[in-house]
């Protein structure tokens, strides 16, 4: 009778065993994964106009652009941008734009602060176009609306100062500043999202390489609304670009600030126009 009870109280303690073995495997497998250490992130677009804080660097043609991203568990990230060029903003070779970004971003409370640095390449083109500019982004959300507010200040560089077509030399290293914020909505029960952008440029009023400048006349704001909407690994999006540099301000940059080339030459390259997007991601 005595070993019949101990089976039991056996069988019972067995039987509470596997259930709490079973309730751990259960809670370890709804458990989220551990971070991976890297990951990788990357996108391709195709732009009808790609617009550089408001002004065209493809002659108001056509873009295709590719970048990628590896970011550590720890926040430090690391990324590669490219992008053809025309017109206003080309120093000659292959007329490529290829920048390199590195940073790190961190979570503080409901905002997240990134910084960190973008090296502007001109691979092959002409002598002092190269140039870096340190950056600092804060973003979150309030409720459905997301924000992000930006300094970037490039320290002073020949790159961004004066160049003489007389004498073929450059002027005295200059700097630049922009500041800018951006907003995003999505419309509830869509997938249809609402964005918009403010920037302000100051900085070197002359002209420097190949006559173009990051700031054409000194100082500018530029501004772009619109919406994108993704449809299977594609997101589409249409918006409108515009500046405040009128065909007065842009006089002494004339022919450079103006179309090249196709059915809009003359036509100003910080002027409004309707900017369409597609762009995959992975």
């Amino acid at each position: 009778m005595k070993a019949h009870k101990n089976f039991r109280a056996l069988a019972g303690l067995a039987g509470m065993a596997l259930a709490l073995s079973a309730q751990a495997a259960k809670a370890e497998d709804a458990a989220p994964a551990a971070p991976k250490e890297f990951t990788v992130t990357g996108s391709v677009s195709v732009l009808s106009d790609y617009r550089l804080r408001g002004v065209s660097q493809t002659d108001r043609g056509k873009t295709l652009q590719a970048g990628v991203t590896v970011t550590h568990k720890s926040g430090f990230y690391g990324s590669v941008f490219s992008s053809n060029l025309a017109g206003w903003g080309t120093f000659g070779g292959p007329n490529l734009e290829f920048d390199l970004i590195g940073g790190y971003a961190k979570a503080v409370g409901p905002v997240t602060i990134d910084a960190g640095l973008t090296w502007y390449m001109y691979p092959d083109g002409a002598a002092k176009t190269d140039f870096a500019e340190p950056y600092i982004k804060v973003s979150g959300a309030v409720g459905p609306v997301s924000y992000l507010a930006g300094v970037a200040y490039a320290p002073k560089q020949k790159a961004l100062g004066n160049y003489s077509n007389t004498t073929y030399s450059y002027g005295q290293a200059y700097d630049n500043l922009y500041l800018w914020g951006d907003t995003s909505y999505v419309i509830p029960s869509t997938k249809l999202k609402l964005k918009g952008h403010l920037g302000y440029s100051k900085g070197n009023p002359g002209l420097g390489p190949n006559g173009t400048s990051v700031a054409p006349t000194g100082s500018y704001f530029d501004w772009q609304v619109g919406g994108e909407y993704p449809v299977g690994p594609f997101t589409f999006g249409v918006s409108w670009v515009d500046t405040d540099i009128t065909a007065a301000k842009s006089a002494y940059l004339q022919p450079n600030f103006s179309v090249q080339n196709g059915r809009l030459k003359g036509a100003s390259i910080a002027g409004s126009t309707a900017l369409f997007s597609a762009t995959v991601s992975f």
